[in-house]
């Protein structure tokens, strides 16, 4: 009767979702294929939702990820486009699948869920989510974290579909960006980086709060390792996909080597420094002399007149007085700083910021670039695995346990690359297998999965073998082993359905005595 009731109820939840988008959509001008997009993507994530929970483990609850979408649409969306392929309207898109204007709180897409989908996570974000102090992070860590969570947020609805779980690298707008979010998500939890994303105050700094938090769980030393690597891989991937933020980080390093190589010689520097000091003196003297002349003031008037287009003319000479009351304060500040600049102890810190400047601008010289984030990647996936085992060592519950697999499982078949998941990047697989067997032998310790091999090794053997399987309920899996020809092999079964047989490694030199399970008998993975 309790089932019965739990459906009603989730039932009702469902129709109650549909009627607040369908009120909301009421009050929008889009077109009639536009609402039905959107009515089909909400139907996706609904359907979808529950086995994307279960998969995961560590999600946002579904009301709450539903209702951010029905706000998204009502709040942030004032028109949204659906254009079909070769309309006059798709010329708008150029060679891209959808436009954000998050200005004009316009959406222009091509009729496809997902993308309709990455443009609604799009819009509502910030574009910078990181204190301004942050040189460069800032922008590039800032977009690193928004498109890992726009990418997070089409998930439900791409990679699931109400019975089954299935992803197709080329459908994930950015495989890198996605992976580093996942990582993130994993270490640092959904709710933390949900906050810092969707901060609208601005005031908290939560790239202190980040490293703070993960200090407390992970330690100082991993803590420097991982951001390190963070930001440092967040700039190559501006580099080799933000084409305005490429163009800016040559600019920036092309002033920032001057600026360096103005300070090699002291003595030279403070010579240059003093005269723009003096030049600059005698500007702000020629303005007061203009300021307190009328004759001065009008031909000042008349020759800047002349040089500028209509548009921008100055109206009168009372106009002219306060832009060069402006210029003049401007100006003394210029001197002001310089003579901090010459202060020895603000010398050094000046330096020391070109320095720490020149250090991340630096990677703009890679030759190959998608040689060296993958570089980056690999050390990535390490200190993660790194940090996973300290995540393990804490646990202390059954449950936390199961969490940690189901995990671990889907961290093993994060894709990599559009042809490889992380469970084949041979760089880290020894790592990655060490985290494994951690974790199954915890596992085993506190009783959460049933005991198949009298040896550590064999028990291993057949156990690691649940992280490569992509049923939704890891509690509905069962094992079988059995022999043919002197080798034995294991069947994983979801219900009544069965993988392919998998030969047991070293197989040949096992025996029926190291075996807890009977052969042929269809037992339960966790107990």
């Amino acid at each position: 009767m309790q089932k019965k009731n739990d459906n009603l109820l989730d039932k009702f939840v469902k129709k109650n979702y549909n009627n607040e988008l369908e009120k909301v959509l009421e009050k929008k001008y889009f077109a009639e294929n536009t609402k039905s997009l959107l009515l089909s993507i909400m139907y996706k994530i609904e359907t979808a939702y529950k086995d994307y929970e279960k998969v995961k483990q560590t999600v946002e609850p579904k009301e709450i990820f539903i209702q951010k979408i029905i706000d998204i649409i009502q709040n942030e969306c004032e028109d949204i486009k659906v254009v079909k392929l070769n309309s006059e309207e798709s010329k708008m898109l150029g060679t891209h699948t959808f436009l954000v204007e998050k200005d004009k709180k316009r959406i222009i897409c091509y009729p496809i869920e997902r993308k309709l989908m990455y443009c609604l996570a799009k819009i509502d974000k910030h574009d910078n989510i990181i204190k301004d102090k942050y040189y460069l992070i800032n922008e590039t860590l800032s977009e690193l974290i928004n498109v890992g969570n726009n990418i997070s947020m089409v998930e439900p609805m791409r990679d699931f579909n109400g019975y089954s779980w299935t992803t197709i690298p080329r459908e994930i707008e950015s495989i890198p960006h996605n992976l580093i979010y996942q990582n993130l998500r994993m270490l640092i939890g959904y709710k933390f980086l949900n906050e810092w994303i969707e901060n609208k105050e601005y005031i908290l700094d939560y790239m202190e709060e980040f490293q703070d938090e993960f200090e407390k769980i992970y330690g100082k030393e991993n803590m420097e390792e991982y951001i390190k690597l963070l930001e440092e891989i967040s700039i190559l991937l501006a580099i080799r996909f933000n084409p305005k933020m490429k163009e800016k980080i040559k600019k920036e390093k092309i002033e920032i080597d001057k600026k360096l190589e103005e300070i090699q010689d002291n003595q030279k520097f403070i010579q240059e420094q003093t005269k723009k000091k003096r030049n600059i003196a005698e500007e702000i003297k020629q303005i007061d002399e203009t300021l307190n002349n009328k004759e001065l003031l009008q031909k000042e008037y008349e020759s800047r007149n002349e040089l500028l287009p209509l548009d921008k003319k100055i109206f009168s000479s009372r106009i002219l007085s306060q832009i060069m009351a402006k210029e003049r304060e401007e100006k003394i500040e210029k001197i002001e700083e310089i003579n901090k600049l010459l202060k020895p102890q603000e010398f050094v810190k000046y330096k020391k910021d070109l320095e720490d400047k020149a250090k991340y601008l630096k990677y703009i010289e890679t030759e190959d670039i998608e040689n060296e984030i993958e570089k980056y990647l690999v050390k990535l996936q390490k200190e993660f695995i790194k940090c996973y085992k300290i995540e393990i060592e804490k646990t202390g519950t059954k449950q936390e346990i199961i969490k940690l697999i189901y995990e671990l499982r889907y961290y093993n078949l994060l894709p990599y690359t559009e042809n490889k998941n992380i469970c084949q990047i041979k760089e880290i697989q020894k790592e990655l297998e060490e985290l494994k067997h951690q974790l199954l032998k915890k596992a085993y310790e506190m009783k959460v999965t049933e005991q198949f091999a009298k040896k550590d090794e064999i028990h291993y053997e057949l156990m690691k073998n649940i992280f490569d399987i992509r049923v939704i309920s890891l509690e509905d899996l069962y094992i079988k082993v059995i022999k043919e020809k002197e080798k034995y092999y294991i069947q994983l079964f979801d219900e009544n359905i069965f993988e392919e047989k998998i030969e047991i490694q070293d197989s040949e030199n096992i025996t029926k005595k190291d075996l807890e399970i009977r052969l042929n008998k269809k037992v339960k993975i966790f107990r």
